[in-house]
């Protein structure tokens, strides 16, 4: 669709200041800019929505136990997940078909490169991975278990000749939906039908229309990256769900498949994001994994899933000498990224909260919320009287009693806190 004349030069009549304080204040942008189904979609957990409001809620229970002198006048944040030298403890989480900007995850791969950090792109994404890796030249991508192994050794060969510096297979889907205040509405693919049947929803977000007509494109809703060889177009959004619902759970013995082929092909680091217990933490150790993320999935997964700081100790006691420990799940502020940090993870990563800036700013807006969560990192390592993310430790938390859960503790694992006798330094910041 070629972009009227007329319209590229019209001056943006809904033009603001760009800036925001706060993730908070990005999420309202995005409340008021987007047609109530896409930010619906934003939003949205599982079931009664208990995990997702956990993971956002927990962060509020652990405090800080700041110094009140002795501050160091130079920080540093810089850490490497999976090989890669990012600038500040953040990642870019996966997140599919992201419609709320023209530009999508080329918009989101640029803001992350020009922070310095890592991209996570994913294979339901929007844009293809060979345009991603372009713009950012460290894109880990993403796999869910779907279609055969042949299908998929296809798509690590693609990822891996795109320039993919790594590999993340998310595997915690329990496809329990139901919600309790509904399923906001997303269809199969945007036509003239489509766009004619939900035009009462979208005609009152005309700064949302006003994005996509000067782009001279609308919201496109396949998913390039399971395009099959040869081919330039992908299945719908739904077509690619229906290939994950229909192909049969891995084990653990296809975890580890996934791993050696991948390892075989590139040898390039690989990530298991989903874990929230530590047996699965150490099943995924012993299949040869480089990462882990502790995850619920955002709270789409299966709900009553506590949140993911209140698991992530356990696990990194269990496995943070031998693997790196990623989080994510609610992560809001520069202060929750510190606490995550504290209690044992190498870096969080992110996906609502740079979905929001997107939709708020555009490539910009990301870049705003990775500045917001980089401003606020400092100033917790100021309060502290730290110099380094790399001295963050549980005694500068106050985490009340009966925070912790520590799920799927084999019975005969260390104490808490106690690392086995044989096992090396940890791998830490």
């Amino acid at each position: 669709m070629s972009k009227p004349e007329w319209l590229s030069k019209v001056e943006n009549p809904w033009k603001q200041n760009p800036w925001f304080e706060s993730v908070a204040v990005a999420q309202e942008r995005a409340r008021k800019r987007l047609p109530a189904p896409v930010y619906g979609a934003l939003v949205a957990g599982s079931e009664r929505g208990q995990t997702i409001a956990d993971n956002q809620a927990a962060f509020a229970e652990i405090g800080f136990a700041p110094h009140v002198a002795g501050h160091q006048p130079e920080r540093s944040m810089a850490t490497t997940v999976m090989g890669q030298q990012i600038s500040l403890p953040v990642v870019i989480s996966p997140t599919g078909v992201q419609a709320v900007h023209p530009d999508g995850e080329v918009a989101v791969a640029r803001a992350a490169a020009s922070r310095g950090t890592v991209m996570g792109l994913s294979n339901f994404a929007s844009k293809s991975v060979e345009e991603v890796c372009a713009v950012n030249d460290q894109t880990f991508f993403q796999m869910y278990w779907t279609g055969d192994r042949d299908v998929m050794l296809q798509r690590m060969q693609r990822a891996k000749k795109a320039g993919a510096k790594g590999l993340i297979a998310t595997l915690d889907w329990s496809f329990s939906m139901g919600r309790d205040w509904g399923s906001p509405e997303i269809p199969e693919k945007v036509d003239l039908r489509t766009m004619v049947r939900m035009a009462p929803q979208v005609a009152t977000k005309a700064r949302w229309l006003y994005q996509f007509g000067r782009a001279g494109t609308i919201p496109d809703l396949t998913a390039p990256n399971l395009a099959p060889p040869g081919q330039a177009k992908g299945p719908t959004f739904f077509g690619a769900y229906y290939e994950w619902m229909t192909t049969t759970p891995p084990t653990w013995e296809d975890v580890a498949w996934m791993r050696e082929q991948w390892t075989q092909l590139s040898g390039m680091p690989f990530m298991l994001k989903g874990v929230c217990r530590v047996d699965d933490a150490l099943r995924a150790r012993d299949c040869g994994v480089t990462a882990i993320s502790v995850s619920n999935h955002g709270g789409n997964n299966l709900d009553g899933t506590p949140a993911t700081i209140r698991v992530i100790g356990p696990i990194a006691d269990a496995v943070g000498h031998d693997v790196e420990v990623l989080m994510d799940g609610g992560v809001r502020r520069g202060s929750d990224v510190v606490k995550a940090l504290a209690l044992g993870a190498r870096a969080v990563m992110i996906g609502r909260a740079y979905l929001w800036g997107l939709a708020a700013n555009g490539e910009q807006g990301v870049g705003n919320v990775l500045d917001v969560l980089r401003s606020g990192i400092d100033s917790a390592l100021l309060g502290m009287g730290l110099s380094s993310i790399d001295q963050l430790t549980p005694d500068l938390l106050v985490v009340p009693d009966g925070f912790v859960r520590a799920l799927g503790v084999p019975a005969d694992a260390p104490a808490p806190g106690v690392a086995p006798d044989a096992a090396p330094d940890p791998v830490h910041h």
